[in-house]
């Protein structure tokens, strides 16, 4: 069952794109994306007094959101390779707006879920952009304007949370909300006066039962993923949801395979150049978690505990904060690593770096400038990998088949962040210690999910590695089809 989808005309400003502009407001459009990501951290604590509801309930603010964006990033990509990607953007930040305006209405529940659910929906907007870029930015300069673009995830997520702490601390908890709503509209206009449609769009047929397979197995694992330790493993909720995590990815895969415009090219997707990037993104997803995790907790255990720094969650979000913009200037070194040996070494770079700033972090811990120099080494390296991947994606697909390439990947490296979420869960309660008759996390369980990363980090290095080297050029479609037709065949 498919809906018919024919390409539309052409749309969007009619004057010459102008690239420096179109990057900077895509750039933005993705901070504002990942800001959303983080404004409810400083919260959530407080949810369930502020909600009226039991904690494992107002979990769900978060859970929400998760599910939403994994469902909604490779559909969305997909629409934007067959309608415009432009038309898919302005949809997803208006899907933003729209949830942060609810969210900043809430009082309940439902209405805080249903919110953050739109949010999520919107989680597309990176990898949209990204191909916009391949569309509009001249080949010598598509490295680093991606770099840029990619970083925007990290400088959004860096930069936020000490904003939302000082809101958060300051004002009342909605305004959190209505400022994510101001910023979508800012986005949302600043998108629609600057930024070009595609000229690359395939039409065609929309493939509803693909999509409606990966979104059942999607949220079948996360789910199994992000609550089976509180359902618990070995629950009968738990494993139903991971035999449909196993069976429906088959089905899935099945159909996508004979329908003629799958949501998916799965036959692309085995590509090795492809193939391998997509499982480094879920090495690397895993690995970027783990600090995200251990640093906060770090910071704000009870300094009784004789290795937690007792600071408050602005202090984490300060910590954090220059992460970001180390993101943002290697960004710029990596586009001119990418551009003089490929991305394929700018990646293994990166992953080498992560993995480092994770060794580092394992014998230094005990003061905050301890973790401030470990968050800006994995920044580094996560700066590298963030504009590396999806060189490599553009360099090995069709353009017409960008949008869903890219937001392929960024799904990768969202699964491994939930798996990254439940395997450190493990290890942290497992791995405690006695404080006032609570149990909390030790030292040494802190260690070992540092180690998991750095090791998580080194498979990303391992499969980087076995990359191809890249056959063709990324950049617009005109420049595309003179480096292909030049290119030499093998």
């Amino acid at each position: 069952m498919s809906d018919a989808l024919a390409p539309p005309a052409a749309a969007g400003p009619s004057a010459p794109p102008r690239p420096n502009a179109v990057v900077a407001v895509l750039a933005l459009a993705g901070i504002v994306v990942s800001l959303m990501q983080t404004l409810v951290i400083p919260i959530v604590p407080e949810l369930p007094r502020l909600l009226d509801a039991p904690a494992s309930d107002t979990a769900w603010a978060v859970t929400a959101t998760l599910l939403a964006a994994a469902v909604a990033t490779p559909v969305v990509g997909r629409l934007g390779d067959m309608v415009g990607k432009r038309r898919m953007l302005l949809t997803s930040i208006v899907l933003l707006i729209c949830g942060s305006v609810v969210c900043a209405l809430a009082d309940s529940l439902v209405p805080m879920i249903a919110g953050r659910a739109l949010q999520g929906l919107s989680a597309a907007v990176v990898p949209l952009g990204i191909s916009i870029l391949r569309d509009t930015v001249a080949a010598e300069k598509l490295a680093g304007s991606t770099a840029v673009m990619s970083a925007s995830l990290g400088v959004g997520g860096a930069l936020g949370l000490p904003t939302a702490a000082f809101i958060a601390d300051n004002w009342d908890w909605h305004i959190l909300f209505w400022t994510s709503a101001l910023l979508g509209v800012v986005s949302f206009l600043l998108v629609l006066a600057v930024v070009p449609e595609s000229r690359d769009r395939v039409g065609g047929r929309f493939d509803l039962v693909g999509s409606l397979g990966l979104s059942a197995a999607l949220v079948a694992l996360l789910l199994a993923v992000s609550k089976g330790a509180d359902w618990g493993w070995t629950s009968g909720t738990t494993l139903g949801l991971g035999t449909a995590a196993v069976l429906l990815p088959a089905a899935w895969a099945w159909w996508e395979l004979r329908t003629e415009q799958p949501l998916v090219d799965l036959r692309t997707t085995a590509r090795p150049q492809v193939l391998f990037t997509n499982l480094a993104s879920i090495a690397l997803g895993f690995s970027m978690f783990a600090m995200s995790l251990v640093l906060p907790q770090l910071l704000q255990l009870p300094e009784q505990t004789g290795y937690g720094l007792g600071r408050s969650m602005l202090t984490v979000g300060l910590v954090l904060a220059p992460q970001g913009l180390v993101m943002m200037v290697m960004s710029a070194v990596s586009a001119r690593i990418t551009e003089a040996r490929g991305p394929k070494v700018t990646l293994m770079i990166g992953s080498l770096i992560v993995a480092g700033g994770y060794g580092l972090n394992i014998w230094l811990m005990s003061e905050v400038w301890h973790l401030v120099l470990v968050s800006c080494v994995i920044g580094a390296g996560v700066g590298f990998t963030y504009g590396a991947l999806p060189a490599l994606i553009m360099g090995a697909v069709d353009p017409s088949q960008t949008g869903a390439a890219n937001s392929l990947n960024t799904l990768m490296r969202s699964l491994g962040t939930s798996f990254a979420g439940a395997v450190a869960g493990v290890v942290l309660a497992r791995l405690t210690t006695d404080f006032g008759g609570h149990a909390l996390p030790s030292e040494n369980g802190f260690r070992v999910v540092m180690a998991i990363g750095a090791g998580a980090a080194l498979a990303a290095f391992l499969l980087a590695a076995l990359i191809p080297k890249r056959e063709a050029p990324a950049g617009p479609p005109a420049a595309q089809d003179t480096a292909l037709a030049a290119a030499p065949r093998r």
